[in-house]
């Protein structure tokens, strides 16, 4: 009997076995929620971004804004030289709204555009004296000056016209200004402390000549209105001292 062993034939090669339909399915669904999380992560940065942006756009105008608001009052009253004339005849009567002298006018909301105010500021340079207007620029006329700065708000624009000028757009997206003049109703009235603050429609004669203040209030357009929790508009305020009553203009 042999004992030889027949060989053995090959095993048949398994067969190719691809992805079922439930594998591919898993696979896209799982791919489709990465990729929204993904663009939901991607959205959110952007959106971010983009409020960041406008908030520091925001900033920088209202920082502006205020900063010539601040340096045109503060200048309010001022003039170049004390020693040859005095604040009435370095800042001649002007009527109807000016008296000798007088400094600061302006106008409340009965009287100017629908719910804001417009301020005037009246001051006396000398030639590169380096004392700022309304429009950023300073007296090079080579003699003194006399400037009447008009601040207003027009069309969601903070507007300066210097001394009766055609007006020109100083920042956009500000749409109200509101100013109280600090003034004293209480006797002695010649120490220039400021014991309330009026708005225009409510100062007198004796008012205006004696403004040792302005507040300002300055409302513009909140860039992420619409968003949850978001106002409209956001108002920043600041209290100006007058320098020609404080002390002097530097």
């Amino acid at each position: 009997m042999s004992t030889a062993r027949r060989p053995q034939s090959p095993c048949p090669a398994r067969r190719a076995r691809g992805f079922s339909l439930v594998e591919l399915m898993v696979a896209v669904a799982i791919a489709m929620f990465l990729l929204f999380g993904l663009a939901t992560v991607f959205d959110n940065t952007r959106l971010t971004y983009k409020n960041q942006q406008a908030l520091a756009q925001l900033q920088d105008q209202q920082r502006f804004a205020m900063q010539l608001i601040t340096s045109v009052v503060e200048a309010g009253g001022y003039y170049p030289s004390p020693t040859g004339e005095t604040q009435a005849s370095a800042l001649l009567a002007v009527a109807p709204n000016f008296a000798s002298g007088q400094a600061f006018w302006g106008t409340g909301n009965a009287q100017a555009a629908p719910n804001s105010d417009t301020l005037y500021v009246r001051f006396q340079t000398a030639n590169n004296d380096g004392v700022i207007n309304c429009t950023g620029g300073q007296n090079t006329t080579g003699a003194e000056q006399l400037y009447t700065n008009e601040f207003s708000i027009v069309a969601g624009q903070l507007m300066c016209s210097l001394n009766g000028a055609p007006a020109v757009a100083l920042v956009s997206g500000i749409v109200n200004m509101q100013v109280w003049y600090g003034v004293n109703r209480s006797p002695p009235f010649v120490n220039y402390n400021v014991d309330t603050y009026v708005t225009a429609l409510n100062m007198v004669n004796t008012d205006w000549e004696q403004v040792s203040a302005v507040r300002v209030a300055l409302t513009f357009t909140n860039p992420l209105a619409g968003q949850s929790g978001q106002p409209a508009t956001l108002t920043f305020e600041r209290v100006i001292e007058v320098m020609a009553r404080a002390g002097d203009y530097i």
